[in-house]
């Protein structure tokens, strides 16, 4: 069934933007708790700068008067562009005044944003023979167990993160291609997305095993983004490369 309805709600009065001194493309809200500590929320926006020398902006966002704020103090420079970003999702159980956030691009990389400034934490290379490694696609924070980390590579990997030890849990091949994308739906268990055209669900439990669940109409069509809804983890959404339709998965 195809459903495609297009409305908006918004208006000049209740909208606000931020306007970046360079091209944006990663993004990431702070978690719902970080404001019990903060009068403001937090937000990261990451530069697409096509060079090694990127930024990333730790800008803060009054829900009650609708405006935004830059500090300069929390920005700070970022080795090539970031592909994702993301703050840890339960910073509560770090017992810290700070918050915890990590960032994809060359390697895994974890921050520490404090009231006036960035602080690098750990650079996570998962290459045994080599200060390089293959450049990382995405990553997700597992919010069941925060010290999981999960990065998609297009080496055809996934790389499990154990972060408080800042070793590798496991590293799977996951498809024929590059993997593009990475979720967790539970403690243990995530799915990616590929070149390939494929879907597949893994068990950290049985790491021999993968679960094909959904491949492209059009053979070696390549799946983009992956979300899988925490709400109801019987749904997935996927985005087909070079189209205009989400596609809802439903895996029982």
């Amino acid at each position: 069934m195809e459903n495609s309805t297009q409305e908006s709600h918004l208006r000049q009065e209740n909208s606000v933007t931020y306007e970046s001194p360079y091209p944006l493309y990663a993004m990431a809200f702070a978690s719902p708790q970080t404001r019990t500590r903060h009068q403001h929320h937090l937000i990261a926006v990451g530069s697409f700068i096509e060079e090694y020398s990127n930024r990333v902006d730790i800008i803060s966002f009054d829900p009650d008067t609708l405006s935004i704020k830059l500090n300069p103090t929390l920005s700070f420079d970022h080795p090539y562009p970031p592909t994702k970003l993301m703050f840890h999702p339960n910073p509560n159980a770090l017992h810290k005044t700070n918050e915890l956030f990590a960032s994809s691009g060359d390697y895994l990389r974890l921050w520490e944003v404090g009231d006036s400034s960035v602080e690098p934490i750990q650079v996570l290379n998962n290459s045994k023979t080599s200060e390089f490694c293959a450049p990382l696609t995405s990553f997700d924070w597992n919010d069941i167990e925060p010290r999981r980390i999960g990065t998609s590579s297009i080496d055809t990997t996934c790389t499990i993160w154990d972060i408080e030890k800042g070793v590798v849990e496991t590293q799977l091949i996951a498809h024929d291609k590059e993997v593009y994308d990475i979720a967790w739906g539970e403690a243990r268990v995530f799915a990616s997305v590929s070149a390939d055209g494929s879907v597949r669900i893994f068990d950290l439990r049985d790491k021999e095993h993968s679960t094909i669940i959904y491949e492209s109409p059009q053979p070696d069509t390549p799946l983009l983004r992956l979300a899988w809804n925490k709400q109801d983890l019987r749904y997935m959404a996927t985005i087909l490369m070079d189209s205009n339709k989400v596609v809802i998965l439903d895996i029982r």
